[in-house]
């Protein structure tokens, strides 16, 4: 449950119009603060927030951002680049000011003027942020700075971060919405969150004193689970509580998908075109997928301005129809671009529309349709649901890549709208398979291939990343990638992927391998008995407690199968034994070796079948890993054979 303060008027409130004063001025740093070099409360700390403030004044249209941070550390020299987002085509840069203090006293002013500053553009996406850098900060320094932007109409609603990676001594966070019609709330997440939103004469603040820094722990939830925040968003008279939102807003979402897929002749006549009067269901299904995925997915290109359509007389998208007729489009423009072929062709089809779950988790207390990402779509085959994701490129027919598993949304469904949950993934539809066979001389050198098979959610990212980045960089990712893989001193060649553009098929990695591995001791000589996983970094392993819940994106299963070629003149003293190690109902490892005259077979299966883990889950999860880590870790074991009587020097 989230906490909300309501105003209690539903129509026109009137606050006052005084102007917003700043509370903070540059001030003079004290002695303490200049000495400082830890932080007693967060021990190891790379800096600290002495002081954060962050007002929001709607009447003027004026976002203020002041910030006071200590260097501690090397690394948290890295604050001294300031980023801060805006929204593009609305808002400047109206004053920004700085100045880096060195732990003598010594002050050094920040001379960028508003004009100077950098503009970031993403490549594929149209966000922008503005940036600048303190100057000669050093260990010791207190950063310090104020940024204004000005909106040329009213100020986007605040969502306070309250936590960031560091600790804060001291923060202070105020909004003046001015005059506004409907009910406004302020909600608080997580629940448990030690907040206290304040409201006075219209106004809302927040006041925190040694705020710790946001949790950073391996395979966390979304941050929005996690981190202290404030978001404020409009509630109007239509609805008194939650249910009654819900019923409500899920209609206005129905009404504006129907507007957008709306079956026009042009949609009438494509899926004709796509389509056999005796194909099956199934067949309508997979030919319209098929089809949606060739389009331009501009999620996945270039994103182009409203000028640049203009100029390329290319319409603004109001429809599906409009996206047939450009042959182009954004990812959920795609997805309900196939619910309107669909029905054309004559299935049972409905839009779903879902929180991404790498960003968050849907919030049903959190009354506002915005927290929604990405459509997918829901047919009906046989009876049954079948859950695609025709918005996300590469993603095969019938599967949802992981952020759209087990997640929710509202969804149509018959007549009505409910709000629903996305089917989770099984272990069985996200394999790696990994394959070597490898040639091993007296001398530890090593020449061989590998193969690496991917299916599932790793083959869509691969699939995805070479579409957004280009051949080139995914190779080197990839590459990059499979370094951990492999043994200490052996060279990874990455040669090719096979079926990189079909993704109704297997994804498979070609490498050649060479290089030199295993350690001689006398007449012994020890390889790795785990070829993939040598150096393998096994998450759970290192910390022995949990707060934190788990959430390792997908289940997964991971099959090697590796073949060594022993060297002459060797006779094998231990291989790695079979073992079996099992946390019933959430993971197993199984490790099998099968001795030859002159090589060894060595497989290994690991699978993990949950995704989300509660803190109290962690012992066993824990004791599993350490069981996993150690069998990892086995070797093989070889003997140089004896000479024979007639051969000795």
């Amino acid at each position: 449950m989230r906490f909300h303060i309501l105003l209690r008027s539903t129509f026109l409130l009137l606050v006052a119009a005084s102007p917003l004063v700043l509370r903070a001025q540059f001030q003079d740093p004290t002695p303490d603060e200049l000495k400082m070099t830890s932080d007693p409360k967060a021990p190891g700390a790379v800096a600290v927030y002495l002081y954060r403030e962050e007002t929001t004044d709607d009447e003027r249209h004026l976002q203020t951002y002041y910030v006071r941070i200590k260097v501690l550390t090397e690394k948290g020299e890295d604050l001294a680049s300031v980023q801060v987002p805006f929204v593009p085509g609305r808002a400047k840069v109206g004053k920004v000011e700085g100045r880096t203090i060195h732990a003598d006293g010594t002050v050094i002013p920040l001379t960028v003027k508003p004009e100077d500053l950098e503009n970031f553009k993403s490549k594929y996406f149209r966000t922008d942020s503005l940036a600048f850098t303190l100057p000669a900060a050093e260990v010791g320094s207190i950063l310090e700075y104020r940024l204004q932007i000005q909106y040329t109409y009213g100020a986007p609603l605040p969502a306070w971060q309250l936590q960031y990676p560091y600790s804060i001594r001291k923060e202070h966070f105020l909004y003046d919405p001015g005059m506004v019609q409907g009910t406004l709330l302020g909600a608080i997440t997580p629940p448990n969150a030690p907040v206290s939103l304040k409201k006075d004469h219209g106004r809302f603040t927040v006041d925190l004193a040694d705020v710790p820094p946001v949790p950073d722990e391996d395979w966390m939830p979304p941050i929005n689970t996690i981190r202290w925040r404030v978001e404020f968003y409009y509630m109007y008279t239509y609805a008194e509580n939650a249910k009654e939102f819900w019923e409500k807003a899920s209609k206005w979402w129905s009404e504006d998908a129907e507007n957008f897929i709306h079956e026009s002749g042009a949609i009438k006549k494509a899926a004709a075109s796509l389509v056999s009067l005796n194909d099956s269901d199934e067949q309508k299904a997979r030919k319209i997928y098929a089809a949606v995925m060739k389009l331009d997915n501009t999620d996945y290109s270039r994103v182009k301005s409203d000028a640049e359509r203009k100029k390329d007389k290319l319409k603004e998208i109001h429809s599906a129809d409009d996206v047939w007729k450009d042959q182009s489009g954004a990812g959920n423009s795609m997805a309900l671009l196939y619910v309107a072929l669909a029905r054309a062709a004559g299935l049972k089809v409905w839009p779903m529309e879902v929180v991404d779950r790498d960003i968050a988790i849907f919030d049903y207390s959190y009354l506002n349709l915005d927290q929604l990402d990405d459509y997918i779509a829901v047919v009906e085959i046989g009876g049954k649901d079948v859950f695609v994701d025709p918005g996300r490129k590469m993603c095969p027919f019938g599967e949802l890549y992981w952020t759209h598993a087990l997640t929710a949304g509202l969804r149509q469904s018959g007549t009505s709208v409910i709000v629903a949950l996305t089917p989770a993934s099984s272990y069985k539809d996200n394999v790696t398979y990994r394959t070597a066979d490898l040639t091993i001389d007296a001398q530890g050198n090593v020449t061989g291939s590998a193969r690496i098979i991917l299916s599932g959610s790793d083959a869509i990212y691969w699939r995805q990343l070479t579409l957004k980045e280009g051949d080139d960089a995914a190779r080197k990712a990839f590459t990059d990638s499979l370094r951990d893989d492999f043994p200490e001193g052996i060279e990874v060649d990455f040669d090719h992927f096979v079926s990189l553009d079909d993704p109704e098929r297997n994804l498979m990695g070609v490498v050649k391998v060479s290089g030199q591995m295993g350690t001689a001791t006398g007449k012994r000589f020890l390889l790795p008995g785990l070829f993939f996983e040598t150096r393998a970094k096994h998450p759970f392993v290192a910390q022995d407690k949990r707060t934190v819940p788990i959430d390792v994106h997908y289940p997964k299963m991971e099959t090697d199968d590796v073949t060594y070629h022993l060297p002459p003149g060797y006779t094998m003293e231990s291989a790695p034994h079979t073992d079996d190690v099992k946390w019933p109902g959430f993971a197993t490892l199984r490790i099998n070796s099968a001795p030859k005259e002159d090589t060894l077979e060595v497989a290994r299966v690991f699978a993990r079948n949950f995704t989300l883990l509660k803190p109290e889950d962690y012992n066993d999860l824990h004791s599993f890993y350490l069981k996993l880590a150690a069998a990892d870790q086995q070797q093989i074991v070889l003997v140089r054979a004896a000479a024979t009587k007639g051969n000795s020097p």
